[in-house]
């Protein structure tokens, strides 16, 4: 896949993350409001040693997808996919996180799209999911103008914030295949 993927909104794109970004990561990623809509992999606090640990997966994906929110040269949030294995090989987890500061500009809704799109066009996976919480509606909104459509509320499957709480699970499919005859 090309690393460096243009959005519509001008000055946004998706690129690599960097060593350099290590200062934008930790004022951006620290944020309780962030972490409040992340699952249990993202940290709050998020210190030196939680960005250094990201950077490093991040420079090594394997068939996952990981790149940085650039918005004017400065990392804002984050955007990937994390690859399925055996049978669900051709599914991908799709997520994003936005600084707070960047929220309501329409950048997760661009970077969403631009992603999924390439996604799509390059078939390199059939289906992408995404669940988010009951709490997010911002959230499902973006998913949405990306091509995602709902596909279920999960009852009490999360527990986030001391709270139990419903996740909503978002899907966008690109290609479905024939069963095989027996």
């Amino acid at each position: 896949m090309t690393v460096h993927l243009p959005t519509d909104l001008p000055g946004c794109v998706l690129r690599p993350w960097r060593a350099a970004d290590k200062e934008d990561l930790i004022r951006e990623a620290n944020n309780r409001r962030v972490w409040r809509n992340m699952t249990h992999t993202f940290p709050h606090p998020y210190t030196d040693r939680d960005a250094d640990l990201w950077l490093a997966i991040a420079a090594d994906p394997g068939a996952s997808i990981q790149l940085a929110i650039d918005v004017d040269g400065s990392a804002v949030g984050g955007i990937g996919v994390i690859a399925g294995e055996g049978i669900f090989a051709q599914t991908a987890q799709f997520g994003y996180w936005l600084g707070e500061s960047h929220w309501g500009r329409g950048i997760a809704s661009a970077a969403a799209s631009a992603l999924a799109q390439r996604i799509g066009t390059e078939r390199l996976f059939a289906r992408l999911e995404a669940q988010v919480f009951e709490w997010n509606p911002a959230s499902m909104r973006v998913l949405e103008k990306a091509g995602f459509e709902r596909e279920a509320v999960l009852r009490c499957a999360a527990s986030k914030d001391g709270c139990l709480i419903d996740t909503v699970l978002y899907a966008r499919v690109f290609g479905r295949s024939q069963a095989g005859a027996d």
